[in-house]
């Protein structure tokens, strides 16, 4: 049984770099061996919800610029599969959710460095999916609630964003949280805790601080989504902040 997961991927360093976080992902990964991952990443954006299928290994994208040389020698050599991507197709069509399937698209490091650490192996099939980050939480929810019970099937469902991710409010070299980024969190974990799902759907004019932490909704949508694929009570499991603001939260959602 597994359940779903929300994974901050934070800076693409990780895949690299030596930190209590990375240490987390590495556990974790030994914590659940699942027969297959379904990961929602932030930098995958779509109107129609796109599903990667195929039975190939996929290429590794290096969706960024400006890091040292041996991060882009990194890769993350993961095949799809053709089957599950058309089991995750068909639940959606089942709950009247219009998808798109891509037979071409590779990793990006919204994916491929979480799984890097967790399963460096790459031993276990990999489906990838867009977000559309301007469908309103209570749509992503539902988004979630179609893959609902795949953890049943000892697959791994994954919402990989970042809660507070503001690139204005990064303050590059602190290692002190500011209260704020702490504050809309802590409010995030609270009412998950509650399990009041109305309260987060309107987070935007609720929670403490919401347009500062989330500017854009890309990177945060995936919250809902494995909110909404898990079959209870949500906890955070890992927490931590760099460069002041930018959020390493990870929920677990059984």
């Amino acid at each position: 049984m597994m359940p779903s997961l929300f994974l901050a991927h934070g800076s693409p360093m990780l895949a690299i770099e030596e930190t209590p976080y990375t240490d987390f992902l590495r556990k974790l990964g030994k914590t659940y061996r699942p027969k297959a991952i379904v990961i929602f990443t932030a930098h995958w954006e779509s109107r129609v919800l796109t599903v990667s299928s195929t039975d190939d290994v996929y290429e590794t994208i290096y969706d960024f610029g400006g890091f040292p040389p041996e991060l882009y020698a990194v890769t993350y050599k993961a095949r799809g599969s053709v089957k599950l991507a058309n089991d995750v197709r068909e639940r959606f069509a089942q709950n009247g959710i219009e998808t798109l399937a891509d037979t071409r698209r590779g990793l990006d490091h919204g994916s491929w460095t979480l799984l890097h650490r967790m399963y460096p192996e790459a031993d276990i099939p990999v489906v990838q999916i867009s977000v559309h980050p301007f469908l309103p939480p209570a749509e992503q929810f539902r988004i979630g609630q179609a893959l609902s019970g795949l953890g049943e099937h000892d697959i791994l469902v994954i919402g990989s964003g970042v809660t507070v991710h503001n690139f204005a409010e990064i303050h590059w070299g602190q290692s002190a949280v500011e209260p704020w980024a702490e504050e809309f969190d802590q409010w995030l974990i609270d009412r998950i805790a509650e399990n009041d799902c109305d309260a987060l759907f309107r987070y935007k004019e609720l929670a403490p601080h919401a347009r500062r932490a989330v500017p854009r909704e890309e990177h945060f949508v995936p919250l809902f989504i494995a909110l909404g694929a898990g079959q209870g009570g949500g906890k955070p499991i890992y927490r931590s902040y760099d460069m002041g603001t930018l959020s390493y939260l990870c929920m677990s959602f059984a």
